[in-house]
């Protein structure tokens, strides 16, 4: 079987959802063969591909090697963008990679992707499993990383660094080899150099072994993933930025049993919770006081809102930010959110409270609540507060600041998720304004 057949075989099992995907490439042998196979792939995904490029500005060479990315995507006829930072020559790896991460969900946000595919293969889960059992890790950090995590998609991890050397040769692809890889002051680059080379002398298989304990360590955290389905009473529940439990319930365990439960919940998240906050939310739940906040670090908290425990990404909002549904259709991102519009007939119902909503055309604004805001809720009788309908929906106190409202020129007409106004309301079968939105 040739590596592009191999590769399909992955593409089938990951189950894309279709629409536009960035494809993070560094120029290495390892990104542009990924690229690569990708692009002799539409057939089999239909993606609309968009390669994507982030200089970090450490190395004196980087302009000429995103010059090389640019020119590889045109050839392909491929979408480009390209991101610049200036880290200087002394940044280390983990800012390194938290700058491109951060630009890379930028990036996607702004394009309204789906995912994001990375060229991580199998001897980086081999680094990656030894780095974390010299950290210390659980067996849920031991497991790796997951062929998709999140909005992130590593279809190479099946793959050794060798045979996409190769590859990369055997098609001619432009390919860097980045110093940094070899640079024994970052933490991967002496394992991958120094530390791996001296284990293979003396144990040849320690690879496979290596491999073999993080398939183990993912059987693990799969359970645990499945019983987070299992359990009753618990309701867990994925929320728009993170997930909630029934907080009575999720306190009445075992401490070590609800320990586990949380950080189970917080993977499936995308959220890093260790033992020791997961055992201070633990004591929240407890304590079960409404409101109460406690920030678990990277941009994370855990709050309890209606007797549920709800861990979410912490708020930031944008100051500003509204904008006009103009056209007759289109899309735009507000925060966090993306809206997208178009004409069409209306239908005999609309729900209440639902992320798609149909309006008489005219002029229309999305923005954020002001204090003392109401809205006259459709089947209901008088106006509402605004900030009452996102307790009736049990949206925590922490999530309103950057949640959007559609506004008409005499009031608040949709509040998307939460509550739909009577007003400008289109009669069943005349051409309308669908709107839907969607948290990305």
């Amino acid at each position: 079987m040739t590596l592009l057949d191999a590769f399909r075989r992955q593409l089938e099992a990951l189950a894309l959802p279709a629409g536009r995907a960035l494809v993070a490439v560094s120029g290495g042998p390892d990104s542009v063969a990924l690229l690569d196979l990708l692009h002799r792939t539409r057939d089999l995904h239909g993606l609309e591909l968009v390669a994507a490029h982030f200089d970090h500005g450490i190395h004196p060479e980087s302009a000429a090697v995103a010059a090389k990315v640019r020119a590889l995507a045109e050839s392909l006829g491929m979408e480009h963008e390209e991101g610049r930072a200036a880290l200087g020559a002394r940044a280390g790896e983990t800012v390194a990679r938290a700058a491109r991460y951060a630009w890379l969900e930028a990036t996607r946000l702004g394009l309204g992707a789906a995912v994001v595919f990375t060229a991580h293969h199998a001897d980086d889960q081999v680094e990656t499993v030894l780095m974390r059992t010299l950290a210390g890790s659980g067996p849920a950090g031991l497991a790796g990383m997951r062929p998709r995590s999140g909005t992130i998609i590593r279809p190479l991890l099946s793959f050794r660094r060798g045979a996409l050397v190769d590859y990369a040769r055997a098609q001619g692809l432009p390919v860097w080899l980045d110093p940094a890889n070899e640079d024994p002051r970052h933490l991967r680059s002496w394992l991958r150099c120094d530390v791996l080379p001296l284990l293979r002398a003396r144990l040849p298989q320690v690879d496979e072994a290596l491999l073999a304990v993080g398939r183990q360590a993912a059987r693990d955290r799969a359970a645990w993933d499945a019983v987070l389905e299992l359990l009753p009473g618990l309701d867990f529940r994925v929320e728009f930025d993170g997930f909630s439990v029934a907080a009575g319930v999720l306190s009445g365990y075992h401490s070590a049993l609800g320990e586990t439960i949380l950080t189970a919940a917080a993977r499936r998240v995308g959220c890093r919770l260790g033992p020791a906050r997961a055992g201070r939310v633990l004591r929240q739940a407890a304590r079960g006081a409404s409101g109460a906040t406690i920030e678990l670090g990277e941009g994370w908290a855990g709050e309890i809102a209606f007797g549920r425990l709800v861990v979410s990404r912490v708020a930031h909002p944008e100051p500003g930010g509204s904008w006009s549904l103009e056209g007759r259709c289109g899309e735009r991102q507000w925060q966090r959110w993306r809206f997208r519009w178009s004409h069409e007939p209306a239908p005999p119902d609309q729900p209440r409270a639902a992320l798609t909503t149909w309006l008489v055309p005219g002029p229309l604004e999305v923005r954020r609540r002001t204090v003392g805001e109401r809205i006259h809720p459709l089947g209901g009788t008088g106006r509402r507060l605004v900030v009452r309908c996102f307790q009736d929906a049990r949206v925590p106190r922490s999530r309103r600041a950057e949640w959007p409202v559609v506004a008409g020129p005499d009031s608040v007409v949709w509040i998307p998720g939460v509550c739909r106004s009577d007003a400008l309301l289109p009669e069943p079968g005349t051409e309308a304004l669908r709107i839907d939105a969607e948290y990305a």
